[in-house]
Formats: structure tokens, sequence, C-alpha cells
């Protein structure tokens, strides 16, 4: 299902694959993964023109080529597989691929076109619940990245594998992405409140398994939203 919000339409491919295109045509991926019955795997459509990975573990080469145009950008977070010992497994770094790639910090604005991109930290907390068994964050400070793109004047705001951070609650955007497993990020109460602070134009939770409502309730995710008075959609 495609959504439409204004100026944008927005694809979910399941994770955190995202599409958007602007109504001037520009299209643009976040986390692109060839994630289990998420469509991805199944297409190949070669229409990017800019391809956003916020983190390592969702540095996926295979999808970005399948969503990539020849002469799309890649943009990276600056911590992703900087040797191919980094690269999961994967042997290529994102300066292999045959793209233009460019490293960005976590707090970093561009201007890339008819594009204004912006990105923010995400990070786990040590004292959270976000943890490994010996209490290291499973995304530590530094290793990754939100990204905030504007389109066709729509401020999209997808903040990576993250929890809720104070600045988060001070944002300014349209449309809200948020991850709701709370597996490495933030959980569907966090992403509610988080969303009744920034009150966004609309909210599309993604990071979730549609078909797993033990994982993730998410019907109770929207009723939440819905009950705070905030626009909400499900791509399914």
């Amino acid at each position: 299902m495609t959504v439409s919000f204004d100026a944008v339409t927005i694809d979910w491919f399941g994770n955190a694959a995202v599409r958007l295109e602007g109504q001037t045509g520009a299209v643009i991926y976040s986390d692109p993964v060839l994630a289990r019955d998420g469509g991805l795997e199944r297409a190949e459509p070669r229409d990017g023109d800019l391809i956003l990975v916020s983190h390592d573990h969702h540095y996926d080469p295979d999808a970005i080529r399948r969503v990539a145009r020849e002469d799309a950008l890649v943009v990276v977070h600056e911590s992703i597989a900087i040797d191919a010992s980094e690269s999961g497994g994967l042997d290529e770094r994102p300066e292999e691929l045959p793209l233009e790639v460019e490293r960005v910090r976590a707090d970093e604005s561009f201007v890339l076109g008819p594009l204004d991109l912006f990105t923010t930290p995400a990070v786990n907390a040590p004292d959270g619940p976000n943890t490994d068994e010996d209490g290291t964050p499973i995304h530590p400070e530094g290793r990754g990245c939100g990204f905030g793109v504007t389109i066709d004047g729509i401020t999209a705001y997808w903040p990576g594998d993250t929890d809720v951070l104070p600045f988060h609650r001070e944002m300014d955007v349209d449309l809200l992405l948020p991850p709701i497993d709370g597996t490495g990020t933030m959980d569907r109460h966090d992403a509610a409140s988080l969303a009744d602070d920034i009150d966004p134009d609309l909210v599309l939770p993604v990071r979730y398994d549609p078909a797993d409502a033990d994982e993730t309730d998410v019907d109770a995710f929207v009723v939440d939203i819905a009950r705070r008075g905030v626009p909400v959609v499900l791509d399914e």
C-alpha cells in the first residue's frame, strides 16, 4: 500500500526501509534492507535519488543496489563498515559500491539540490532497556544517526534505532516515522509519548512485524496515538 500525505507518497518495505517520493519526482530511501516479506527482495525499482543508511545493522549493499539509480547519492553514518571486517560478513565497504557515497556525522545539515537533509544522534542509554547482557548499549553513542529530510515542503523524520532522547521532544517535523518494536529502539509507548510532544501532521510507524501481534501491538499503538489527537496511518 502507498500512503499519500500532502505532496509526498510513502511506502514501507518492512523493518526500517521507507521510500519517499515528492511531486517534483525526487525519490528517497531510508535504511533499505531485504526484510522478510518486506517487498524489496521481490523488486528492483532502481529509482532512488538519495539513499540514507543510519547505522551498520541497516547497511545492506544488495538492497542499496536494488533501489538506487546509477547517479544516486548514498549517505551513510561515518561509522559504517570502515573496513571489510566491519561489513557484517559482506566484505564490501560503502565506498566500494558503484555509487557516490558520502559519510556523515550525527549532527549535521545539508542542502542537496531541492532537498534539505539533517542528521541527529541515535543511541541507546547504558541505563536503559536496550542493552546487552553485560550492560552494553545495543546502539552505543557514535555508531548511528537519525535522518530528517524536507521534500516538497514536507519534513519527514526517521529517528534511527534509538531510545527517545531529550532533543527529540523539541523537534518540528511534519511526518514522523518512529520505530516501535522496542528491540534496540523506543517501544510503542515511548513512540506514542514522543508523537504527543512533537505533534506532527502524520505518524507512520516502522520497525515492527505486522504478522507477529505478540511482538508489537501495533493496533494498541494506533489507538494510543489517535486518543492523543495525532493523525496516524499504517502501511501494511
